[in-house]
């Protein structure tokens, strides 16, 4: 009794998913774009315009290394996955302005810049923070500000994102 119950579970199991489509072949979906969240409206990726220095880059996620030196009691080097999973996620619809006299409201997801620069321990002489970006852009923020509210941590592959900071 328990070899027929058995062998029927198993033909139950056969037959969906044969009828379900999971016999091994993965199904191509079309690209969606997230236009609302928790009942916001989002800019579309077609709003938001690139004007980097050396345009779009290609960051191997496998070799980066996010690290946080200087004026810091303990240096940091993390990999995009120790980021990930060594903090806490975030996410928010932020507006952000453009210098040029754009805007778009966009969904930025990341970790706290300040909890990364927590774990590092700034010295008590340690004022500013320099961030520096793949293509050889660098931008600065005050401690004092990266503690407060705005600074957030967001994007690919990790950029400081700030709401109050025009072109930031």
């Amino acid at each position: 009794m328990k070899r027929m119950t058995a062998l029927i579970l198993a033909s139950v199991l056969l037959v969906l998913l044969v009828i379900g489509g999971c016999n091994g072949g993965a199904v191509d979906l079309d690209p969606a774009e997230v236009r609302e969240y928790e009942g916001e409206d989002l800019s579309s990726i077609n709003d938001f315009r690139e004007n980097s220095i050396k345009g779009p880059q290609q960051v191997a996620i496998d070799g980066y290394q996010l690290q946080i030196t200087g004026l810091v009691a303990s240096p940091r080097s993390y990999s995009y996955d120790e980021v990930l999973n060594t903090y806490t996620g975030y996410k928010k619809v932020v507006t952000l302005h453009c210098v040029e006299g754009w805007s778009v409201n966009i969904l930025w997801e990341g970790v706290l810049v300040e909890e990364l620069l927590a774990a590092a321990g700034p010295l008590p002489e340690a004022k500013i923070a320099i961030f520096h970006a793949y293509d050889g852009y660098t931008s600065s923020l005050t401690l004092d500000y990266i503690r407060g509210d705005p600074a957030r941590g967001e994007g690919f592959p990790l950029r400081p994102g700030c709401r109050e900071q025009v072109g930031l």
